[in-house]
């Protein structure tokens, strides 16, 4: 995956979010507060739903994949972007580069097709609660988490071989704060065509199906609820998909604002902030929003902290 390449850019400077010294420190606290949150809520989450009983579940077993693959890929890219924070000129080799490319696209398309998991779970739950455990048994989900992963495995293997054949001998000036697909594919002196038509081609995978098996799915859900008579059950069904209703919005409307937008030099300055949301807060944001807004998260935490300290 490393080696091989014609390239003849050894190393790369990545220009970060800002090029303003005073505002270096700062960012550097900000950062790294976000990201002792994330690692704090998303283990957190990982072992509340491990060792409470009555949170094992499918849900659960998804949420709690879920929060493996945001630590994950926050930590593919956080702590490269702190030490460049306090460095007076932000390098990274050639290699180091793909690798994290490699890895950044591994958990987030796999993130994407987690939450279409999740979407599905919801699904089944609430439009066919009778078949239910059987839909949605021990082997079902792990044959999908599977899947979730050999999706993620493929895509990036896919992404970073195409990369290798790229000649990068004119620019070492990544504008970005990471190596992501297209600042690196904008440093390019060769022909991208291959590069573009597998990004066309996996995006369409990746993300057009993920999303319309959750467009599709919250349409039963909202058509089901909806013939619910009882106003308490139809708040009961709403409040069982809301957390993942806020999650997928987050995650799909922010990086939808980076990738979707026109290709340019200003549109790029202006996708770092969005990147920052959907790399670095929205990690931090999903253990919250599962845990203040899901009533069985709130119960299992208040019982784990009385047992340890009570």
């Amino acid at each position: 995956m490393l080696a091989g390449n014609h390239s003849t850019v050894t190393e790369f400077v990545l220009a970060g979010l800002t090029d303003k010294p005073e505002l270096q420190l700062p960012l550097f606290l900000l950062f790294l507060g976000i990201y002792a949150l994330t690692v704090l809520g998303n283990l957190g989450m990982i072992i509340l739903i491990l060792l409470s009983s009555h949170l094992h579940t499918p849900m659960y077993f998804f949420l709690s994949s879920l929060s493996f693959i945001d630590l994950c890929y926050s930590t593919v890219i956080t702590p490269k972007m702190l030490v460049n924070f306090v460095r007076e000129k932000n390098v990274i080799t050639y290699p180091e580069c793909l690798t994290q490319l490699y890895f950044f696209l591994i958990f987030v398309i796999a993130e994407c097709h987690m939450l279409s998991a999740m979407a599905f779970d919801r699904y089944v739950a609430i439009c066919k609660p009778l078949l239910y455990s059987v839909t949605m048994s021990y082997e079902v989900c792990s044959w999908m988490l599977f899947e979730v992963y050999s999706m993620g495995l493929i895509g990036a293997t896919a992404h970073t071989l195409c990369m290798r054949r790229v000649h990068f001998c004119k620019a070492d000036i990544i504008n970005h704060y990471f190596c992501d697909l297209f600042p690196l594919l904008e440093l390019s002196c060769s022909s991208i065509f291959i590069n573009e038509t597998v990004v066309l081609c996996f995006s369409a995978f990746n993300i057009l199906f993920p999303t319309l098996n959750i467009l599709s799915s919250y349409i039963f859900i909202i058509a089901s609820i909806l013939r619910i008579k009882s106003t308490k059950g139809r708040s009961k069904a709403f409040n069982t998909c809301s957390s993942h209703i806020s999650a997928v919005s987050l995650f799909f409307g922010s990086a939808a604002f980076m990738y979707l937008q026109p290709s340019s030099v200003s549109s790029m300055d202006q996708g770092k902030v969005s990147s920052v949301f959907y790399t670095i807060i929205v990690p931090m944001l999903n253990p919250l929003i599962y845990s203040l807004r899901n009533k069985d998260v709130k119960v299992a935490l208040n019982k784990f902290l009385e047992k340890r300290f009570l």
